[in-house]
């Protein structure tokens, strides 16, 4: 099974020692490790990689493949990562605190990447969890472990949510305006019907009125 490992840790130096870990466990064929970063969110809620291995042919992102698309929508709009301009902040919806029932694979692997603070994210394949979740646990890391068919269907969904989100802001924008649009004009033609109201008559006005009441 290839897993996508979240591990945060109290000393943010061990994130990197914990990537050299996974590396070292790869070399010795124990793991086989796809890619990996270690990454630090800030409090603006962009996550900003301080190291990374694997393939970064993913433009945009630290590493190519599952972890280069976590990164993205962890650290902001899926926008960004889909080609549009704006959308909604997926990333910080998945750090709000969720209920056991409502809590996701997106939501428990976000948890791990605190704010001012270092986070290993890594994409493996493992026989067993045992070995990095020792290696991890010697360095006073906490692993969440996730499937990569579990995370890319989150993704994909969170995509799928972003533009449907996106779609139903534009409408709601267009209802506004067109709103505004007709309550400026009522006002506008109330002034006007009151300016019109209110007018002191000139000389013009009384002689009228005068022409009609002889009449």
């Amino acid at each position: 099974m290839r897993y996508v490992l979240a591990v945060c840790f109290e000393d943010d130096a061990k994130a990197y020692e914990a990537l050299t870990t996974l590396k070292e466990l790869d070399g010795q064929d124990q793991v086989e490790l796809t890619g990996a970063a270690v990454v630090v969110r800030q409090e603006d809620g962009r996550v900003v990689v301080k190291d990374s291995v694997g393939d970064t042919g993913l433009v945009g992102t630290a590493t190519g493949g599952i972890i280069g698309l976590l990164i993205g929508v962890l650290g902001g709009p899926l926008g960004v990562l889909v080609g549009g301009a704006t959308g909604l902040l997926v990333g910080s919806l998945f750090d709000l605190d969720d209920d056991e029932e409502t809590t996701t694979v997106l939501s428990a692997v976000s948890r791990s990447v605190r704010v001012d603070h270092t986070a290993l994210l890594a994409e493996v394949e493992e026989p067993s969890p045992d070995v990095i979740d020792a290696a991890m646990g010697g360095l006073g890391g906490t692993v969440t472990r996730e499937t990569v068919d579990a995370v890319n269907s989150e993704i994909a969904a969170a995509e799928t949510a972003q533009r449907k989100a996106k779609k139903q802001a534009r409408r709601h924008l267009r209802e506004e305006r067109q709103a505004q649009r007709s309550a400026d004009v009522h006002a506008k033609i109330a002034a006007l019907k009151a300016k019109l109201h209110h007018r002191k008559p000139t000389s013009d006005d009384r002689k009228t009125a005068s022409r009609t009441a002889a009449r």
